[in-house]
């Protein structure tokens, strides 16, 4: 056996978060008593079969429903970390054809045991009891944290950090790197059953579970480029295969190094003052003066705590692919740019705008928020009266305690909307926003007890929006007359009955505002109706699905008056205007 490098200190080994916090399904019978055990067989299998499994294959082989099968293949393809594989450019249409790579799949399926790192539990627990009342049998067990509780604790100590989920994904890495490894080794011919060893293929696919880079955040380092196993390798000639014991040993180096850098960067944060590039920054308090924006080109950009305003974020300032939405509340958040992967976790009263987001899309533990976003995939956790204006090309996933979800058709746009999309693969001619696919109320992937028989509950489904409160969002033009791109308007086409209601709107508000320039009005009854109409739209401003926008009531020209004189017209021009919004106002923007 050669003699092992020294991991270099510069260069850290570190988990490929996208796979624990976009690939973990929860689905119960994934989640194996002995998956060492159950994979083993399932390799020995389906490597007899094929080298690549489509759904039927993998419904039949695990016994579960076609729908789940498929869902597996979507979600490997979504957290997958090559994206040549050909899983990741195949079209929707032809996913069963092109199937999943064997080795992959083994992995994805592996980490369905993971168990996430629990939230720490709040000091004041009683205090929250009231705003986030219990209204499901489940909630003791499931609603760990609620936006509230977030907002009221002012930091995200609750929480745990970035560095907490990585050092845990990294023990978790540390303690099944065994069972992983005899997963994609091959036995030798003649040698002891547990004399395995690596081709450079299959230690390849261990680029699913982790990467090398430093500890700066820069681009992570391919796999091969990191181990000193294929590094010299002749690309005309096949590469010797490697003793597992021998990989299992130098990643194992690695990943003490990373997890002593990792307790001396807690413990030092702990012990000194917070550094405002630090990721792991407490969070800010609720105001706009302290909001707290990072980025790194390996992690993602996070946004948070951001209230009582907009924030407003393009292509140009994003360094990395990734966005973190957190602890935001009463705002607006506009991401318009291309990206990879994108979280919203533990916002209220908010809207947020995430452009094209090309692999997946997670919002949890929100509360009467609403999300518009043209995405390849959407998964909805543990979130209670929101809202989402979907552009999404698979059937977006429910999961956990939610209540009072809607969904309807995307309604924006902006002018680099369509560009966007194009560069993350995101198909024009699909959307199953009415399509959503509940699973289980139960996180087979956190360390909670549940009672008895929870296991098997489903997850709450969301309901269509009524077709009469749809309406359209305006994002404003901060290019003005230059806009560089060439979207026009929603590239979605929106159902026939959402169509219809919004002609008949558009119809029935022109109507109304002829009516009411035509009603002829003294001079000192306008002061009282000017009066009247802002308090009825100071009511309507607050209401938490009308929070963020602002309708252009006086738009006709200072001659016209497109007032009634009665309560009854205030009241009804009132409410078609907020079934039919014609512009925003931003609020205070934060960059």
């Amino acid at each position: 056996m050669s003699e092992l490098k020294d991991p270099n200190p510069t260069t850290l080994i570190h988990p490929r978060r996208e796979a624990f916090e976009h690939g973990l399904l929860q689905i119960q019978k994934l989640v194996f008593t002995d998956p060492a055990q159950t994979l083993s067989s399932l390799k020995q299998k389906l490597q007899s079969q094929q080298s690549r499994v489509n759904s039927a294959t993998l419904s039949e082989s695990l016994q579960i429903s076609l729908d789940h099968a498929r869902l597996i293949l979507d979600t490997l393809a979504s957290v997958l970390h090559s994206d040549s594989d050909p899983l990741v450019t195949a079209k929707a249409d032809e996913i069963d054809v092109v199937g999943a790579d064997l080795n992959h799949l083994l992995l994805f399926l592996y980490i369905q045991s993971y168990k996430r790192l629990l939230p720490r539990s709040h000091k004041d627990s009683a205090s929250v009891a009231d705003v986030w009342p219990s209204t499901s049998a489940f909630d003791g067990y499931l609603s760990a944290l609620s936006p509230l509780q977030l907002v009221r604790s002012n930091s995200r100590r609750f929480m745990p950090s970035q560095a907490d989920e990585e050092a845990h994904q990294l023990s978790y890495l540390q303690k099944h790197l065994p069972n992983i490894l005899s997963l994609l080794g091959e036995s030798v011919e003649g040698e002891a059953e547990d004399s395995l060893v690596l081709t450079m293929e299959g230690f390849e696919h261990l680029g699913f579970l982790i990467q090398f880079g430093d500890n700066k955040g820069s681009e992570g380092i391919p796999l091969s480029q990191a181990a000193p196993f294929f590094a010299n390798s002749d690309p005309d000639m096949p590469a010797v295969p490697v003793p597992a014991a021998q990989v299992h040993d130098w990643i194992l180096q690695n990943i003490t190094t990373a997890l002593e850098h990792l307790t001396e960067r807690v413990s030092a944060k702990e012990n000194g003052p917070l550094s405002t590039s630090d990721q792991d920054t407490a969070m800010a308090d609720a105001c706009p003066s302290s909001v707290k924006t990072s980025t790194s080109a390996r992690g993602p950009c996070f946004i948070e705590g951001i209230s009582k305003s907009s924030h407003v974020k393009q292509a140009s300032d994003l360094k990395g692919s990734s966005v973190k939405v957190l602890n935001c509340h009463d705002s607006v958040i506009y991401i318009l740019a291309p990206l990879r992967y994108a979280t919203v976790y533990g916002c209220s009263d908010a809207t947020i705008v995430l452009g094209a987001v090309g692999k997946a899309v997670r919002v949890e533990h929100c509360e009467r928020v609403h999300v518009i976003t043209a995405a390849k995939r959407v998964c909805i956790a543990n979130c209670r009266e929101c809202l989402f204006f979907l552009g999404v090309n698979q059937r977006p996933l429910i999961v956990g305690d939610n209540h009072k979800l809607q969904v309807a058709p995307f309604n924006t746009y902006y002018s680099r909307l369509e560009e966007h999309m194009a560069e993350v693969g995101i198909d024009l001619s699909i959307n199953r926003w009415d399509e959503p696919l509940p699973l289980g109320v139960v996180d087979p992937h956190d360390s909670i007890s549940h009672p008895a028989g929870v296991s098997d509950a489903q997850a709450e489904s969301a309901t269509r929006l009524d077709p009469d409160q749809f309406t359209n969002f305006l994002i404003p033009n901060w290019y003005g007359a230059e806009s560089p791109g060439s979207t026009k308007d929603n590239p979605f086409q929106l159902p026939d009955a959402y169509m219809a209601a919004q002609q008949k709107n558009q119809s029935n508000l022109g109507e109304i505002k002829q009516m009411l320039r035509e009603v002829p009005i003294e001079e000192n009854r306008k002061k009282e109706l000017s009066s009247a109409l802002h308090l009825y739209f100071k009511d309507w401003l607050y209401e938490p699905t009308s929070s963020v926008f602002f309708v252009s009531i006086l738009r006709e020209s200072s001659s016209a008056v497109p007032f009634g004189s009665t309560a009854a017209d205030i009241s009804a021009f009132c409410n078609l205007e907020r079934a039919h919004v014609h512009a925003l106002v931003p609020m205070p923007i934060c960059n």
